[in-house]
């Protein structure tokens, strides 16, 4: 009877508070049940704070997340390179490239929408010039901007004749010549531009660069498509704002050696209406001539604007003929828009949604 007793106060003190201290205390393996059970804890811990679920605490506060993982978008268009941008935008091995400052954006957007009509937009590429045209444009049209540092003061480069306005167009040739180092087609377009057809179809032959006249005298439907000969002073009238060019030798000396004339080329106030990138372009055109394979466009197709909107007789004449127009020859931003409206060519007002930029504000 005693051992009975002894052997239950075995049993009872085995199973008090005190044996599962003395178990608590040893150390807990990792292959153990319990270790398993610790390591499934602290892993479902970890997840929860890396990959949140819903309802959890982070997803009350997303951008604590994401902007410590994620680039913010500004960042992306900000590394956004020109060959990534070439590459986005090409199709056919074509790019279609206009160069903006915030101040021109209204004029982009009348632009785009005539070049829409032509179902040509998908090849456009806005090279931004300062980092509101930037943002604005891949807010509305993801990818089809693209900044080349510097930036530039966008108010300075808004004036004609400005110091800024020859620092901005003196960057084309640089610009258009890295596109045609990428392998493409390149055809460039000033935004005070509107289509009226498709420009492609008057590209004869295979041409290292095709440009435009800017003079107003009215020249014979058949005209030479040679470039003119230099007047008695020397000069010709080329106009530097369409241009097209094929990824050629000769199209990628020619745009050197006008990179070259702009850069001797210093600015003054005394030459302050000539100092824009076209006498530039024009003296590389006579030096290259003997090197490259020039094509001047018609007249009749892409007019300048000191004949398309000072001879009316001559519109009249050659109604239907006429692809892109220049609104040249005239100089304030308030000017240009109200001729564009007079003519019927200031499209944004009524057909904003035909631009992929839609209504900008």
């Amino acid at each position: 009877m005693e051992q009975k007793q002894h052997i239950l106060k075995q049993s009872t003190f085995s199973s008090s508070p005190s044996s599962y201290s003395s178990i608590s205390d040893r150390p807990i393996s990792l292959l153990s049940r319990n270790g398993l059970l610790l390591l499934l804890l602290a892993l479902v811990l970890l997840l929860g704070v890396l990959l949140p679920w819903p309802g959890s605490p982070l997803f009350l506060f997303p951008n604590r997340l994401s902007s410590s993982l994620s680039p913010s978008p500004q960042s992306k268009w900000r590394d956004y390179t020109l060959a990534q941008a070439a590459r986005f935008v090409a199709k056919n091995g074509t790019v279609i490239v206009c160069a903006v400052s915030s101040p021109f954006l209204p004029f982009l957007n009348n632009w785009l929408i005539s070049v829409s009509r032509q179902k040509h937009q998908d090849k456009v590429l806005v090279i931004a010039e300062d980092y509101i045209t930037l943002y604005k444009v891949n807010e509305k049209w993801p990818g089809h901007a693209v900044l080349i540092p510097p930036a530039l003061d966008s108010k300075t480069a808004f004036s004609f004749g400005s110091q800024g306005f020859f620092n901005f167009t003196a960057r084309r040739p640089q610009h258009l010549l890295q596109i045609l180092e990428l392998g493409y087609n390149v055809m460039y377009n000033d935004v005070d531009m509107v289509w009226l057809q498709d420009p492609f179809l008057y590209l004869e032959g295979s041409h290292d660069a095709y440009f435009t006249d800017d003079m107003p005298q009215i020249k014979p439907l058949n005209h030479s498509h040679d470039l003119p000969h230099p007047d008695r002073n020397g000069e010709t009238y080329i106009c530097s704002c369409m241009i097209y060019l094929r990824p050629t030798n000769g199209a990628k000396l020619l745009m050197k050696k006008w990179s070259e004339e702009l850069q001797s080329q210093a600015w003054s106030e005394s030459i302050r209406f000539k100092a824009n990138d076209q006498p530039a372009f024009n003296l590389a055109l006579n030096k290259t001539a003997h090197q490259v394979d020039l094509y001047l466009l018609s007249q009749v197709a892409f007019p300048t604007g000191g004949l398309y909107f000072k001879n009316e007789a001559w519109v009249q004449e050659t109604k239907g003929k006429h692809v892109i127009v220049h609104n040249n020859y005239i100089i304030g931003y308030d000017r240009k828009m109200k001729r564009f409206q007079d003519y019927g060519l200031w499209l944004v007002d009524d057909h904003a949604l035909e631009s992929p930029l839609g209504k900008l504000e």
